[in-house]
């Protein structure tokens, strides 16, 4: 009797909470407003988009790391957008895009925060080069992407249509829809509506409840104008920052330094959770390391290896730099002996060339080195990620692997730790250990999350998620995997992974590939 008593309280008890975790998530209604548009949803397709906003907030602390990007990032965007006078709404479409990563990075090359290719980037007057990459810019992105949104609606005469035409270009777009939606008010939503502005939908109405709660938060990304050239060094202590807070808000100087020139600097002013260093905090070293001196951040490895030159024709033999040398990136899988005769170099220099034992394979979409990599690296440091070998670490950054090995003291990759920091220009001390290096924790409050029970409540409820900070394991693409098999393996969403990784609409990844897992 007992017994049956416990059993039906624990369904009880897990009933009320599958219950309670449904009224938490805002639902889709079977009418909505967006721009200048009413839409009207048809039950069908109310269940399709219902089901990618459950999956935006299955996992409370990814939901929460981006509703902390979203406090800081989309005043910025909401303005941009105004000046060129795109609706409101739209600024929904960049979380969609990049997660608000400013660095994150598809397979196709597609950049930043609203993952712009090179081409189209500089068609709306985006600076990208070995020195400023604005698709790093919130700013100047959010202007360009409103520039280019503009310019589609004015061609197609439907925001619908026009947001689209953002993932298939406005060629694609007017061959997708002909003209049955221009000038139209009122559009049905079902079966057939293209799957990106459902995608977007489910962005528009999983995010747009918290915006009201989200900004009442006091942390706020600050604009300062600066006039280079000058190093984040210094501009660090004119601001009252740390240098790595400045690198890690300010992807877009791509060297990590301000070349010569006019330039908008970002920092965060005031409390609140952010992402990355915080001002003023310095890592601490592990006890192994010398104890007297106090790691400083290193540079974010984000943004090697750097490929400049024409990235449209990288499989092509001079036409790309890595890292400043000559390099080439390999159009398909094959072995290193068709490789070489493919590019034109023998076999036994490629492989020389770029560290490879004679057994291994050349994978599709790396990138190799057609010219001597250096004893040094231009950065003095890397910290080791999991997953991470001693000869990817050297392909990397364009150093030899020997030279990283005796600088390290360190010959196998069994060896190597998360958190290790190797030295990638001076040789370790004798006599001392390699150090670790410790993400400073930051300065947290509590954001809330508002509760919506049914979509025609006037008033949220809110329900507070306790500050935890994100952490992340790493996983290496093998042969036949899927982001679907990949997704299912960690436990979270498709969407979840791509958004985390920068994937975009055509789901694409590379074997040997490296995918960040958030871990709850």
């Amino acid at each position: 009797m007992k017994a049956q008593l416990r059993f039906q309280l624990l369904l009880f008890v897990l009933f009320s909470g599958t219950q309670l975790l449904q009224a938490q998530i805002p639902q889709v209604p079977l009418e909505m407003e967006f721009a200048d548009l009413t839409l009207k949803i048809h039950p069908q397709a109310q269940r399709e988009i219902q089901l990618d906003v459950d999956a935006l907030y299955r996992n409370a602390a990814y939901f929460k790391v981006k509703a902390e990007r979203i406090n800081l990032y989309l005043p910025l965007v909401e303005r941009e957008l105004r000046n060129q006078n795109i609706p409101d709404e739209i600024k929904y479409l960049v979380i969609q895009e990049s997660g608000l990563v400013p660095d994150a990075v598809s397979t196709s090359n597609a950049v930043g925060f609203w993952q712009f290719k090179q081409g189209t980037a500089e068609e709306v007057g985006l600076r990208v080069d070995g020195q400023v990459d604005e698709r790093k810019s919130i700013v100047a992105s959010s202007r360009g992407a409103a520039i280019y949104l503009k310019k589609h609606h004015a061609s197609l005469n439907n925001w619908m249509t026009a947001l689209v035409s953002y993932q298939m270009g406005l060629g694609g777009a007017k061959a997708y829809f002909g003209s049955q939606y221009a000038g139209q008010k009122v559009v049905t939503i079902d079966r057939n509506t293209h799957w990106y502005f459902k995608k977007y939908l489910a962005h528009k109405i999983a995010y747009q409840p918290s915006m009201a709660v989200l900004t009442s938060n006091s942390a706020r990304l600050s604009e300062v104008q600066i006039q280079g050239p000058s190093t984040f060094a210094t501009l660090a202590k004119q601001f009252g920052v740390s240098e790595a807070h400045l690198i890690e808000y300010n992807k877009w100087a791509v060297n990590g330094k301000v070349p010569a020139g006019s330039y908008t600097l970002f920092f965060v002013k005031g409390t609140g959770l952010i992402e990355g260093p915080v001002a003023n905090q310095k890592p601490v070293a592990t006890a192994q390391a010398d104890p007297a001196k106090t790691l400083t951040a290193p540079k974010a490895a984000s943004s090697y290896p750097k490929i400049t030159g024409n990235t449209s024709k990288a499989s092509q033999r001079k036409q790309i730099l890595v890292n400043n040398l000559e390099g080439i990136q390999a159009a398909a899988t094959t072995t290193t002996s068709t490789f070489s005769e493919e590019i034109g170099i023998r076999e036994k220099r490629f492989i020389k060339l770029n560290d490879l034992p004679e057994t291994e394979q050349v994978e599709e979409g790396a990138y190799y080195y057609t010219q001597r990599k250096r004893p040094n690296a231009e950065v003095a440091t890397h910290v080791v990620e999991a997953g991470e070998t001693l000869w990817s670490i050297s392909q990397k950054y364009g150093i030899r692997l020997s030279a990283l090995k005796s600088k390290n003291r360190i010959r196998k990759d069994s060896e190597l730790r998360p958190g290790m920091v190797l030295n990638l220009k001076e040789s370790l001390k004798r006599g001392t250990e390699i150090p670790t290096y410790s993400e400073p924790k930051p300065v947290t409050t509590s954001p809330t999350i508002p509760v919506v029970a049914q979509p025609k409540v006037e008033q949220a409820t809110e329900q507070k998620v306790q500050p935890s900070t994100p952490s992340y394991s790493f996983h290496t693409v093998s042969a036949g995997e899927t982001l679907f098999s990949i997704s299912k393996r960690y436990g979270i969403t498709v969407e979840e992974l791509k958004q985390l990784n920068g994937i975009g609409a055509q789901n694409l990844i590379t074997i040997g590939q490296k995918l960040r897992i958030l871990i709850p």
